[in-house]
């Protein structure tokens, strides 16, 4: 079998090196071509994940039609942002009639699409059963240094989840299968934004208490909006949901939790992301979430007030206040 991954940052890299278990070459395309020599002569993506060694069966290269030529199922793995313009790129080259996988997390600001929505959206429609969505909780550097991980592949047909699944299973590497592609797509997407939150009160030094409220209360809001948009709410209770939350809310290694604490210790937007060689991406997710929210009448009121302090400069601990502040609820409601 032959695979092909579309982007060469950590994650894209950490699951060529999964699927190079199984697959006698997997093709990985990047941009940066001093990066793309140094995977194929070194066996080493030193720029994302220094020092991890890459199997010799993935080969890289800067030509969309040589890392998909032959492939039997495509990964891609560029930011939410970048999506729509690497696959009208890629589309003369895409292979019919195998799974497209992606593994983005966001939601695009101009349209309010998930990445499935979007690809549908890009591709014509022969391309469309074929589309799936990979989530849950794994960080990159991990998941390349083999360590445990296991995630959800979801896709409208279960024919093409299976054969994902199939091509990813490892000693290592372990997915469960899903139907609900929305439920899965709001749980990896917002969980980045209450990610950020939860930095922020780690910023502030809020304490334990505060971050179990945010990741308990910022699941309340994913499964709100997930459902209005006709996702499961048992699905926001899996790995794509609670899994992901928890671990991007509370791991060291999460990029969202770090722009969080450095809001919450005072540093601007820009400059956070100005010192970060990776996308976070709930920084723009956050501008979809509450478009979104206030399209379609759901309440994110974390989601709403890390907008502020990341767009507008609010004081986060005057954000805190308000969330603080709110009228009295039921919790259920």
């Amino acid at each position: 079998m032959r695979a092909s991954v579309i982007g060469s940052g950590s994650f894209g890299t950490a699951l060529a090196n999964v699927l190079a278990v199984n697959c006698e070459q997997v093709g990985l395309w990047g941009r940066d071509a001093a990066l793309t020599e140094a995977i194929n002569t070194r066996h080493e993506n030193s720029t994302y994940l220094p020092g991890i060694p890459i199997s010799p069966r993935v080969r890289a290269t800067t030509h969309l039609p040589e890392a998909l030529q032959g492939s039997e199922l495509v990964v891609l793995a560029t930011p939410s942002h970048a999506t729509r313009q690497v696959m009208a790129q890629a589309l003369p080259s895409l292979p019919r009639h195998v799974p497209l996988v992606t593994v983005a997390k966001g939601i695009e600001n101009e349209t309010l699409l998930t990445m499935t929505e979007l690809l549908e959206d890009c591709l014509p429609e022969e391309y469309h059963p074929y589309i799936a969505v990979l989530s849950g909780p794994s960080f990159a550097k991990e998941l390349a240094q083999r360590m445990p991980t296991v995630v959800t592949i979801a896709a409208p047909w279960d024919k093409v989840a299976l054969r994902c699944q199939k091509a990813l299973q490892t000693e290592t590497f372990r997915s469960y299968t899903s139907s609900d592609v929305v439920g899965v797509q709001y749980g990896g997407a917002l969980k980045n934004v209450i990610a950020i939150a939860a930095g922020i009160a780690d910023g502030l030094g809020m304490g334990h208490n505060a971050r179990a409220a945010i990741i308990t209360r910022g699941l309340a809001e994913i499964t709100r909006l997930a459902v209005r948009k006709g996702g499961n709410p048992l699905t926001l209770s899996g790995l794509s949901g609670m899994g992901d939350l928890v671990l991007t809310c509370t791991g060291e290694l999460s990029r969202n939790r770090h722009v969080g604490m450095e809001l919450g210790r005072g540093r601007s937007l820009q400059e956070i992301l100005g010192d970060m060689k990776q996308v976070a991406e709930g920084v723009k997710t956050a501008r979809s979430a509450r478009d979104l929210a206030r399209k379609v009448g759901v309440e994110l009121p974390i989601c709403e007030q890390v907008y502020a302090i990341a767009y507008e400069g609010k004081s986060a601990r005057a954000a805190v206040v308000e969330l603080m502040t709110r009228q009295p609820k039921n919790e259920l409601v």
